[in-house]
């Protein structure tokens, strides 16, 4: 299954979101796909906190979770649709080593340093420009993280970009280095493709025949075969279906937070990676990656304790993330693919959504 092609109907406009809360401007860019398709992001975090599609009926809704005001996504740190980096996922420890050279970095989650630290990336105010290929237009997103941030070793140059066109978002995501460090890139969309209710009605398939087990920190330990577990998602299955079976996995993460080996091979530069179908709107949307993996969170830790958009008290199962990546803890897995980058190398991945209503 290779991603589609870019069709050249689509156009881009920016408007200011707000200031922080140290008077930086924050902009908003809408991109429009041409084809019923919108997606709405911030330069805080890259936050994708829109994206418009219509289901079976014509119907529109924003098929992700968000929060209502700019001062919400500073103050709070739910991870709704922000890039993730320096390092997507868990470290354990806070701790890597990279030619015999030790480095402490911020535990954020207990022992683990957790999708970057405390200022990660979907913290951090990006600069952004539009640019055109080919008649398509993209939102180019550029952030510097210096050396020594949340302790990762290694002045970044970060460039990530969205390109929204017909019926398909792609993200390439772009780094360099001055110093040997660590590089794992995603983005954290909550997804629901009904635009409310629980998520855990959709039915989802995962093309990986192996995931990662976690231990009591959720940090991956062996890789272990899905056959005859909950973790087989290779037809299309039902999310809740299984979410609470006595399955000692499932109760550590309390739901699914694991990460899967994507049995597909490389084709056009992307795998097939996943597909999630709502059978009630119609809805259907499909993922292809570069990345070797794919972490798929159930929305575990929502417990309707904060309020998300309109009000709407966010509870566990009402956004799902699915996140292509290297797995987590590579760095203390040399036997895995390495997410070491050094100077002189260009760290590159995208990710490609195609949303789409079948027949």
């Amino acid at each position: 299954m290779n991603a589609p092609d870019l069709p050249a109907r689509a156009r881009i406009h920016a408007r200011p979101f707000g200031r922080l809360s140290d008077g930086r401007p924050v902009d908003e860019y809408v991109l429009d796909g041409g084809a019923g398709l919108v997606l709405r992001a911030i330069t805080l975090g890259g936050i994708v906190t829109g994206i418009d599609a219509p289901d079976r009926h014509g119907h529109v809704d924003n098929l992700v979770l968000g929060l209502d005001t700019l001062a919400d996504y500073e103050q709070r740190d739910h991870y709704f649709g922000i890039i993730v980096g320096r390092y997507a996922n868990r470290i354990a420890n806070a701790h890597l080593e990279i030619d015999g050279v030790s480095h402490g970095l911020t535990a954020n989650e207990r022992t683990n340093c957790l999708h970057g630290g405390r200022n990660h990336f979907g913290k951090c105010l990006w600069s952004a420009d539009t640019e055109t290929h080919g008649g398509v237009p993209s939102l180019v997103l550029r952030y510097t993280s210096p050396h020594g941030e949340e302790g990762f070793p290694g002045t970044l140059e970060t460039s990530v970009r969205y390109t929204l066109a017909g019926d398909t978002w792609q993200v390439d995501y772009e780094a360099t280095t001055d110093r040997p460090t660590v590089v794992n890139l995603s983005h954290h969309s909550f997804f629901n493709l009904r635009g409310h209710g629980s998520a855990l009605e959709h039915r989802l398939t995962l093309p990986a025949s192996h995931y990662h087990e976690v231990d009591a920190l959720l940090i991956p330990q062996a890789t272990s075969p899905v056959e005859g577990t909950p973790f087989d998602f290779r037809r299309a299955t039902e999310i809740g279906a299984r979410v609470r079976d006595a399955n000692p996995q499932l109760a550590r993460a309390r739901g699914y937070d694991h990460d899967w080996v994507l049995d597909t091979p490389l084709g056009d530069g992307v795998r097939a990676a996943a597909c999630l179908e709502d059978p009630a709107s119609g809805r259907v949307m499909r993922m292809w990656s570069s990345e070797p993996g794919i972490q798929f969170y159930s929305g575990n830790f929502l417990d309707g304790s904060q309020p998300g958009r309109g009000g709407v008290l966010y509870r566990q199962g009402d956004g799902i993330c699915l996140e292509p990546q290297h797995a987590p803890d590579s760095p203390h897995h040399p036997d895995w693919p390495s997410t070491i980058l050094r100077p002189g190398e260009v760290y590159r991945s995208r990710t490609v959504y195609r949303f789409s209503v079948p027949g």
